[in-house]
């Protein structure tokens, strides 16, 4: 599948959310647009997790425009869909790939978040465009990480370093790239320990992995990616701002968005982050990683609308 039938997909519940919400909102052919319209509009809006302030621009808009008027579902949706996408609007945000030798890319998130299988899918993606791929284990804490990665190194055909548990996480990176660079490898991915944004001397070892990194590659990290689960909704908004104070993030990795109704939470990532998102899980395939195109995406979420009511 494309982009756009990928990502129609993974919004299929926030779709089927808006679908009924949208369906009481024009109970007949138009709505007057009054104080009460714009409550039930705002709070639509809300509900699909995409922050107050933006649902209050939105809304503050329709009001500017339509107030006292009568709007069909059509004339609204396509209000909407414009100031989404402007919203969104983030210009192009593709990986930046090192100019000579491995690309160093360090993934970073809280247990749970599908840090991990976000990790097989970036490799799956990359190994799917010829590059050749070494994978650093370097969460160290949890075997069960070590053992999900090397059994995807295993399907892909890409190499994996690891250590004995409990081992230094910073050795573990350093030797990654090493042989990232011994191996005329394209790209090297580094797992890094589950780690909630309140445990601070966790947070502090993701600093040391990056200078460990950039001791070796000026460089590298080339992206540090913040991977976020989609279903915690505004929660991700306090992981990833302490994330990035920690160690500086250059971008998103939304995971789970197939699996949530407030896909809308993409829009409050955008608006108070400030990050650009640069991928989203949309599915439990290795496949199911896409690069994120904000008009594609609010496109897709509204694909289906057009027939409500009718």
């Amino acid at each position: 599948m494309g982009f756009f039938e990928q990502i129609k997909q993974g919004l299929k519940k926030t779709a089927q959310f808006l679908n009924t919400d949208l369906r009481d909102l024009f109970r007949a052919e138009g709505r007057l647009v009054d104080d009460e319209f714009l409550e039930e509009l705002n709070a639509l809006l809300i509900r699909t997790d995409m922050g107050v302030q933006a649902a209050k621009e939105i809304t503050d808009e329709i009001r500017d425009v339509y107030r006292a008027r009568v709007v069909t579902r059509e004339e609204l949706l396509a209000h909407v869909k414009v100031k989404l996408k402007a919203l969104l609007a983030q210009g192009d945000s593709p990986l930046a790939f090192a100019a000579d030798g491995p690309t160093v890319i360090m993934v970073a998130g809280v247990n749970g978040a599908g840090k991990t299988t976000s990790i097989a899918k970036l490799a799956s993606l990359f190994a799917s465009q010829g590059k050749k791929v070494v994978l650093g284990a370097a969460d160290t804490f949890r075997a069960a990480a070590v053992e999900q990665l090397t059994i995807w190194a295993g399907r892909l055909g890409a190499e994996i370093v690891s250590g004995p548990p409990g081992s230094d996480p910073a050795s573990v990176a350093h030797r990654a790239v090493a042989q990232a660079v011994e191996r005329g490898a394209d790209v090297c991915i580094i797992d890094t320990a589950g780690r909630l944004q309140t445990q601070q001397n966790l947070m502090q070892q993701l600093g040391k992995i990056q200078r460990v990194i950039s001791k070796q590659i000026p460089a590298a990290p080339h992206e540090t990616l913040l991977v976020l689960d989609a279903t915690t909704g505004q929660n991700g908004i306090s992981q990833a701002r302490n994330f990035t104070e920690a160690a500086p993030c250059t971008g998103i990795v939304l995971a789970k968005l197939d699996g949530t109704a407030k896909g809308g939470v993409v829009v409050a990532i955008r608006r108070q982050v400030g990050l650009p998102v640069k991928f989203v899980g949309v599915g439990e395939q290795a496949g199911d990683l896409t690069p994120f195109r904000a008009d594609e995406f609010v496109e897709a979420l509204f694909a289906d609308l057009a027939s409500i009511g009718r």
